[in-house]
């Protein structure tokens, strides 16, 4: 805890003076005093201004980034992300209301057994994080590119993911009584034996419809069945529920009973068919509007286009290297056959809205730093001070979705192992060395059109190591 956090708690309110002559030995600004020894806290406010606007910005584009799942199609991805934006709002409302009031009403024995007193250092500098600093101050373009080809050639796995959905018999990591009846059964009759494809039509044209039905892939059809003026069938296929085979003959047998004004085809494989078109329309228009929306956040909170627009490049390079990696694992660590229709774009929404703020919390403290240390220094120092808290936020979330690993979905096994890495890479990766070593060497620059406006001029943070 810094002095002026210690000091701000018994401080009055951001809108008069707090006669004081005490400085803040954390802040290298000192106070400026005016007339008759008053210190003028309007820095102070402004700073504390800004950082509530950033805490409401990253609960802002994670609330909103959810909300997009609401133009979905597919009524599983479109329930999820009103209930997850509300569990946000509540907990951003909670965390800036309740929690600081109970914090200020229990006192410092809260965070025993270490109890911060006034002058107590961050310790946010470990040894890690300060040779990481002056290996970036030395060589930041190099440092750049080297993480960036090495996220690269991580994400180069990613086309290796198979996401048109998994059959019956491999949703599950262990075998259940389901699973191994169903295995009995493709080993003795025909794959779609106990799913077949379901058609239904008008009555008057039943045998029509059975005549249609004998597409290549389907192995038998059965007597229409007739109930008022709809007509049933039921084809079954050859290859196994929701296998590509079995998509195909979908296809196939849709073409031709639909020369009937009124016939559909359902059934298992159908669905499952019906369900991969759905996904992939899902991806193609939510993954640009949370993108969209995480844009137009960063570009109001941060008064600039390049520096969001080089946040959301290292985030969604950092994404292609988590499906990368998870492509690899699912295939050769897990044996896994596949992933869920549902697995590229709800692994996308939760590392893209919550591994952003991170780079929120970042950027942000860069540009308050830049202001008066310039941009390349105030990255460094900005890394070095907030690398503790990313660093355990990361732990804590990346943990979170590593205990679904414990369970016996394939599905949720895979967003969770998926997600953990993610956000380990995010953590480790991203924030602390590619988007500070890309502030360091760009500058100035990542605040077009805008500028730093440094109030002094840039200053060494550390003595650069030799490569």
């Amino acid at each position: 805890m810094t002095a002026e956090s210690v000091k701000s708690t018994s401080s009055p309110a951001c809108s008069g003076p707090s006669r004081t002559h005490e400085t803040t030995p954390a802040d290298p600004t000192p106070n400026r005093l005016g007339r008759n020894g008053v210190v003028d806290t309007g820095r102070r406010c402004r700073r504390r201004v800004r950082g509530q606007a950033t805490i409401a910005a990253s609960a802002a584009t994670v609330a909103l980034s959810l909300l997009c799942l609401m133009v979905a199609v597919m009524n599983s991805t479109k329930s999820l992300g009103p209930v997850m934006a509300i569990g946000v709002v509540v907990a951003f409302a909670v965390m800036s209301t309740l929690f600081p009031a109970l914090l200020v009403s229990c006192g410092r024995w809260i965070f025993w057994p270490v109890r911060p007193h006034y002058g107590t250092p961050d310790a946010t500098s470990g040894r890690g994080r300060r040779w990481t600093g002056r290996l970036i101050a030395a060589r930041p373009r190099l440092v750049w590119m080297f993480t960036a080809t090495a996220l690269a050639v991580l994400a180069l796995g990613a086309f290796g993911l198979h996401s048109n959905g998994l059959q019956n018999q491999d949703m599950f990591r262990n075998h259940p009584e389901a699973v191994a009846g169903e295995k009995t059964l493709l080993a003795h009759f025909p794959g779609g034996t106990g799913d077949p494809l379901q058609i239904v039509g008008p009555a008057t044209a039943a045998d029509r419809l059975f005549a249609l039905a004998k597409v290549s892939g389907v192995v038998n059809v059965s007597v229409p069945a007739t109930h008022e003026d709809i007509a049933y069938l039921e084809a079954t296929p050859t290859a196994p529920t929701a296998s590509t085979a079995a998509f195909d003959t979908v296809d196939r047998l849709r073409t031709a009973v639909h020369s009937v004004p009124g016939a559909r085809v359902g059934g298992g494989s159908a669905v499952a068919l019906d369900t991969l078109r759905a996904s992939h329309r899902d991806q193609s228009v939510v993954v640009p509007l949370v993108l969209a929306i995480v844009a137009l956040v960063m570009c109001q909170l941060l008064r600039a286009v390049v520096a969001p627009l080089l946040v959301l490049a290292t985030t969604v390079l950092s994404l292609g290297a988590a499906f990368g990696v998870s492509a690899l694992v699912f295939d050769h660590a897990f044996g896994f056959a596949g992933t869920d229709t549902a697995f590229p774009l709800w692994t996308f929404v939760f590392l893209v809205s919550l591994g952003i703020d991170y780079s929120i919390f970042l950027m942000a403290r860069i540009r308050e730093e830049a202001r008066a240390h310039g941009t390349a220094a105030g990255a460094l120092i900005a890394a070095r001070t907030t690398g503790g808290t990313i660093t355990a936020a990361g732990l804590v979330l990346a943990g979170t979705f590593a205990a679904l690993l414990t369970l016996p979905l394939v599905m949720v096994t895979e967003i969770g192992f998926a997600v953990a890495c993610g956000v380990l890479l995010d953590t480790f990766v991203v924030r602390t060395v590619l988007v500070t070593a890309l502030t360091v060497d760009l500058g100035d620059c990542i605040w077009w059109p805008g500028r730093s406006r440094a109030a002094r001029p840039a200053r060494s943070i550390e003595e650069p190591v030799k490569l």
